[in-house]
């Protein structure tokens, strides 16, 4: 040990006696925490001192003087400490003072120490009870307002975002990012369908980052304080609640409230505003009531938004033991609990919010829990991208039926292209007598059908250049496409009536809807407001079909990164095998489009605009005895071959065609 070692060891046994055993880790801790730069508060190294000050003392009272330890178990400090205590409060009560100690301590260095042994004790004493009795009375104290207020923030249940549901826990406020340790990561290279993956490996979960999370550190008070802020102002405007319930999630925290009998909904939907401004939150949305409970949910943002990653969802058994080859990542819920759906099962979605509220991460998670679930031999992509730079990111993957289609133009085509694969696979489940993919694949294990989902990033963009092809297109694939095992995701950020077209609404039952700008926006989307009081940052509501009422969830987040990096095992594996026939698909121009038909009045128009040298709408309305409209088309027509010019305003257009020349047409018979 040498000079210095031996000495160290004489100074620390003679201060603090067997308490010197356990300070080199402390040391070695406090090095650690030093070198990482963790930041520690002042009430942890308070309580760390306190803690160990009460181990030396318990020591020193539970033995006596030994050759090795003539001061006592606890040394110098444990004697001197224990004098004073034996003097001052006698044996027994040294013990109780000491084991106070010890609590505080251990309070400061965590602060969730007691309220996790106050929960358990309410839990052993909740068992206990031998004949529990089921009470239908309605909850007391609402006639008594000032008993009401001073009970209730005492028996707030309050459920954490990183907790199980059940868990009673606190909330926090100040933030401080702590990094998980490395852990054996759940397998996902299981098998998600009946379908053969071939010769392809699932993409491994260490692609993704670890998930940084935001460890709370807020004090009980604060969520009381605000319990107690809500339910007084409540009280102000004559309305008597209680708050039975309080769910911390990533982004908002929802505060369960149980109204007094015969209190209106209405009265407390119409206080959001109020309630924001006692509560000093940016904005409120209010549930009422919530599905399947008997209470309002009032929704404060938090002051800190948590971000979910796309690997701790990735990661959570709802993902893992999902057996769909088309299950999506979406986020966290308002309790902290993944959310996952079945694209299968929806079987369209549509997505709606304004620029920069998280809508083209969503399309990027969405597609990149795709890739994590299935192989190429098991689900086709079809992706279609007018803005050009939101999903080329993914050109090269061997999913894809054809390059990510950037043209405008080609939509139209690309997306009857998808519609005469639904129809020849109708024609082969006819052929086999089976009336959908899953039952087509088992009865021909040898050569399955891939699934096929067609996403489109911006759907406004494509209504601009051929609105009726469009809309025809994805009506057909959103009413039929299911059974054949085509499903469609449709985003936009216009929602409005001329975008998102009462046909398209109809045939597209699942929504996911995220900040938008209005109430008449949110209306268009998801039939209801409220979408326009999310915060964005991935903020959204997802009402799927059948759900009752729309469900806030917190969007995964998967960076460009990492999105590269799962593209490139992808591409390392094989090269995508398109189709000749979107490849083949033209753009859409004025000289491949069909031609139209030339009014039967035409030659006469034009003979009696080449006499009286008068070319106008309205002039061949009182000669020809037609509608505006057929004389109007009957003039574009014109002007389209050339016989007159382009309309000047009320002035009639100026006819460019000679009679001599209209005689030698006439002669040559090329009208």
């Amino acid at each position: 040990m040498g000079l210095v070692g031996g000495f160290f060891q004489r100074v620390l046994f003679s201060l603090f006696g067997m308490a010197a055993y356990p300070l080199p880790l402390l040391f070695l801790a406090v090095a650690l925490v030093t070198m990482m730069e963790v930041t520690v508060k002042k009430d942890q190294i308070g309580g760390l001192v306190l803690t160990f000050l009460a181990f030396v003392i318990a020591l020193q009272l539970t033995g006596s003087a030994t050759p090795l330890y003539p001061t006592g178990r606890g040394g110098l400090i444990g004697q001197l400490l224990t004098t004073g205590l034996l003097r001052l409060f006698g044996r027994v009560g040294s013990w109780i003072l000491l084991v106070t100690l010890a609590l505080i301590g251990l309070t400061l260095i965590n602060e969730e120490f007691f309220l996790t042994i106050a929960s358990t004790l309410r839990k052993y004493l909740n068992h206990t009870q031998k004949t529990p009795r089921l009470s239908l009375d309605s909850p007391s104290n609402f006639s008594k307002q000032s008993k009401w207020q001073t009970t209730s923030s005492s028996f707030v249940k309050i459920r954490k975002a990183d907790s199980a549901p059940t868990v009673i826990d606190q909330p926090t406020a100040n933030l401080s990012i702590t990094e998980n340790k490395e852990e054996s990561l759940p397998s996902i290279e299981g098998n998600p369908t009946n379908v053969n993956q071939g010769p392809f490996r699932l993409p491994p979960i260490s692609l993704l980052r670890r998930p940084v999370r935001l460890k709370d550190q807020r004090l009980e008070k604060d969520i009381s304080e605000n319990v107690r802020i809500l339910e007084q102002t409540l009280a102000n405007f004559g309305v008597e609640a209680k708050v039975t319930e309080v769910s911390c999630g990533p982004a908002i925290t929802r505060y369960e409230i149980h109204p007094a009998p015969g209190t209106k909904v209405s009265r407390i939907v119409s206080l959001a505003d109020d309630i924001a401004l006692a509560l000093a939150a940016t904005d409120v949305r209010i549930e009422a009531p919530i599905p399947g409970k008997a209470a309002i949910g009032i929704e404060v943002p938090n002051k800190e938004i948590q971000p979910v990653f796309l690997r701790e969802v990735i990661e959570s058994a709802a993902f893992t033991e999902s057996n769909s080859a088309l299950t999506i990542v979406l986020g966290k819920d308002i309790s902290g609990t993944p959310v996952v759906a079945d694209l299968a099962k929806m079987p369209h979605l549509l997505i709606a919010g304004a620029t920069g509220s998280g809508k083209s991460v969503c399309i990027n998670s969405l597609i990149s829990s795709i890739l994590f679930k299935s192989t190429p031999n098991q689900v086709k992509l079809l992706l279609i991208d007018p803005k050009m730079v939101e999903l080329a990111s993914f050109n090269g993957i061997p999913h894809l039926l054809a390059p990510v289609v950037t043209d405008v133009k080609k939509t139209a085509g690309v997306l009857n292209w998808a519609v005469t694969e639904m129809e020849n696979r109708y024609n082969l489940f006819a052929a086999a007598g089976v009336r959908d993919i899953k039952r087509y694949n088992d009865a021909t294990p040898e050569s399955p059908l891939p699934f096929i989902v067609v996403v489109i990033d911006e759907l406004a963009d494509l209504m601009m250049v051929s609105p009726t092809d469009v809309e025809e297109a994805i009506c057909r694939l959103a009413q039929m496409a299911r059974a054949a095992g085509i499903h469609l995701v449709v985003a936009t950020q216009r929602p409005s009536v001329d975008v998102i077209t009462g046909l398209i609404k109809a045939n597209i039952p699942s929504r996911l809807s995220f900040a938008v700008s209005s109430q008449t926006d949110s209306r268009t989307i998801l039939d209801m407001n409220g979408a326009e009081k999310l915060l964005g940052k991935g903020d959204m509501l997802f009402f799927p079909v059948g759900a009752a009422k729309p469900q806030r969830v917190q969007g995964a987040f998967i960076s460009d990164n990492e999105v590269e990096k799962l593209v490139e095992f992808w591409h390392n594996q094989g090269e995508p095998e398109f189709q000749e026939a979107i490849l083949k698909v033209q753009p859409k121009t004025k000289d491949n489009q069909p031609e139209e038909e030339v009014d039967e009045l035409f030659d006469k128009a034009l003979e009696l605009v080449v006499d009286t040298g008068q070319a106008s709408a309205s002039y061949l309305q009182r000669r020809f005895r037609i509608g505006y409209t057929r004389a109007a088309r009957i003039i574009d027509q014109l002007a389209a071959k050339g016989y007159v010019g382009p309309a000047e305003g009320s002035k009639p257009r100026q006819v460019l065609i000679s009679k001599e020349r209209y005689q030698h047409l006439l002669d040559s018979t090329e009208l």
